[in-house]
């Protein structure tokens, strides 16, 4: 018996899930609120393909290793048509200090520490006609849910979705692939379900804008001063994109109204990478031109849900996947990849059994495993950033002794220690790039026993290793802007 599943969304979750589930098995159908991308390629869907559901859809966006593998792995020919398309492959070698590409030699796990780079667009236009293609799958653009059908019962049972014309779709398996904005929830807390939520703010604001090479330019070689930086009131980094694309985005705490107030003017957002000596080749007028506005990106928030609290399923029938299941900072670029893996967890778990709770429990289980680790660990980052965030804002404090050493042995041990070693190197990008658990590598004896001695060398040994300042300090910055660099000092004052 071939099995009805109904794919609520057709952002990267939805169109993950989509691929993941394809066959003769299933009969997968993609209902999408958004209309379909318009003919043409790349640029033509950047600048026309109208994406409501997708709100980060023009921000910058770099695809972890983790996507590329499974990409690799599972979708070899959607890997192909990427390339074709103009989607870049940075492999690993390419991203090493030069003193570290000076001995380098390849190892076997460096094939997988690639990333892939384009426009988001670029990426979804891809992914939506390969998934087209493929067997049992259908897209039904600008279709609208209004909400779930529900079998009432012992157990709450999804069984299809009611469009907003009235019509009804029934299925044996419904996915929420709606992001942030899922209203499932609502919906199921109001049957009376209990689905518990954690959530807690990012505390930053991003802003993007789009750049492309001028005719017979190339990209700034790279050089000690980095394309990017976090200088504590404000990160920043250059994105590579296809077809001679690339994008920056400028992150402000919430807490800098002035500065974040201020970024979203075009002339302002490029005289802050003026300010930043790695920024500036790429803004040179004479090397790449605009071609966007300023796109901000705020009220930003990690959230879990947990549809099986302590194991009891809220509801049958319906699997959140992607940004409907967990929510991180952007800033680490795992939302895309948390909705690749979210959406291969759910194809095993159909595939471990016919029960309905069964596979719900094999499906949290999975999320748990995979997804949990690297949630908190960007939870409690999120948390260390916005308490630097509002230092920034009273210079004259001084943080405690255990502050200080932390701060210590994070930038004079491990970041310098990274500078110096290739296999500490590829420890690390395997835990960033969800390859193995994110503190992995910090927990082998050998790797923390090689950071120590780095740290303890101390910082006049190690004078050489460390990078250039990425950009000036706060007030510099501000009286270049002409921004008040004191009213947020005095707000934070005031506020404590």
């Amino acid at each position: 018996m071939v099995e009805r599943v109904l794919v609520m969304g057709a952002g990267m979750a939805g169109l993950w899930t989509a691929m993941a589930l394809a066959g003769p098995e299933r009969e997968v159908t993609v209902l999408d609120r958004d209309p379909p991308p318009p003919p043409g390629g790349a640029d033509t869907a950047f600048d026309d393909w109208n994406r409501r559901g997708v709100g980060h859809l023009r921000h910058s966006h770099a695809f972890l290793a983790r996507l590329r593998t499974l990409a690799r792995d599972r979708h070899p020919a959607l890997l192909e048509a990427l390339m074709a398309e103009g989607v870049r492959e940075l492999g690993f070698e390419g991203g090493l200090p030069e003193n570290l590409k000076k001995g380098y030699v390849p190892a076997p796990i460096d094939r997988d520490l690639a990333i892939l780079t384009s426009r988001r667009t670029t990426l979804e236009l891809v992914m939506r006609r390969y998934a087209e293609g493929l067997a049992n799958v259908t897209m039904r653009p600008q279709t609208f849910v209004k909400e779930l059908i529900v079998e009432a019962g012992a157990a709450r049972r999804v069984t299809g979705v009611r469009l907003e014309d009235g019509s009804e779709l029934a299925a044996d398996v419904v996915v929420d692939a709606t992001g942030r904005t899922s209203q499932a929830y609502e919906q199921l807390r109001g049957l009376g379900a209990d689905i518990p939520e954690s959530s807690e703010p990012c505390g930053v604001i991003y802003f993007t804008r789009h750049y492309r090479l001028l005719e017979g330019q190339s990209e700034p070689p790279r050089t000690r001063n980095s394309a990017t930086g976090d200088l504590g009131y404000l990160k920043f980094g250059v994105f590579p994109g296809d077809n001679g694309c690339f994008s920056i985005t400028l992150c402000a705490p919430e807490v800098e109204e002035e500065l974040r107030k201020a970024i979203v003017d075009p002339d302002v957002f490029d005289a802050v990478c003026r300010q930043m000596p790695g920024l500036v080749p790429w803004v040179d007028p004479e090397r790449a031109r605009p071609t966007s506005k300023v796109f901000g990106m705020g009220q930003l928030e990690s959230r879990w849900r947990d549809v099986a609290p302590e194991g009891k399923p809220a509801v049958l029938g319906l699997f959140p996947v992607g940004d409907s299941v967990v929510r991180t900072n952007p800033l680490y670029g795992r939302g895309c990849s948390f909705a690749a893996v979210s959406a291969h967890l759910l194809l095993d778990a159909l595939n471990a059994s016919p029960d309905p709770t069964a596979r719900l429990l094999h499906y949290r289980a999975g999320v748990e495993r995979e997804l949990r680790p690297y949630y908190d660990v960007m939870r409690q980052a999120d948390r260390s950033a916005i308490k630097r965030a509002k230092a920034a804002l009273a210079p004259d404090s001084r943080p405690s002794l255990r502050g200080r050493i932390v701060k210590s042995f994070m930038e004079d041990g491990i970041a310098i220690a990274l500078r110096t070693d290739l296999d500490l190197m590829r420890g690390f990008l395997k835990g960033f790039h969800m390859l193995e658990h994110p503190q992995a590598w910090m927990k082998r004896p050998k790797n923390l026993a090689k950071i120590l001695r780095v740290w303890a060398r101390g910082k006049a040994k190690n004078a050489d290793l460390y990078a250039p300042r990425p950009g000036p300090d706060r007030r510099p910055l501000f009286d270049a802007l002409g921004l008040d660099a004191a009213a947020d000092e005095q707000r934070a004052r005031a506020a404590a």
